[in-house]
């Protein structure tokens, strides 16, 4: 596990290259992009596993489905703006750097503490 951090620490320190040319989500815009982009990578997460089971045991599955999002949105919206804010203060190669040693730190701390 600590192994794996390491390792994505590393990858942050690879320089991304230019990926300018238009994708086929793009052109329906950054929400539609988005949207589907993160209904694809969290397909099968914790999260909706439990909002299907929970609008199943309750047969609620409207109020339990805007729980759930509501409750997604209270948690991730101030990370976002709070990333936006950080990110117009520090340039990105700094980001970078911080989280590559950040996740640098936290394997070598599972491989040795764990």
């Amino acid at each position: 596990m600590g192994g794996s951090f390491i390792l994505l620490g590393l990858w942050l320190l690879v320089p991304d290259k230019d990926d300018s040319e238009e994708s086929s989500l793009q052109k329906y815009g950054a929400f539609a992009a988005s949207t589907v982009l993160f209904f694809l990578a969290e397909i099968g997460d914790k999260t909706q596993v439990a909002t299907v089971l929970l609008g199943a045991q309750f047969d609620a599955v409207i109020l339990v489905t805007i729980g759930t999002t509501l409750g997604m949105l209270l948690a991730n919206v101030p990370v976002v703006f709070a990333g936006d804010y950080i990110m117009r203060k520090i340039p990105m190669k700094m980001a970078h750097l911080i989280a590559a040693l950040a996740f640098i730190l936290v394997g070598l701390f599972q491989i040795f503490f764990s």
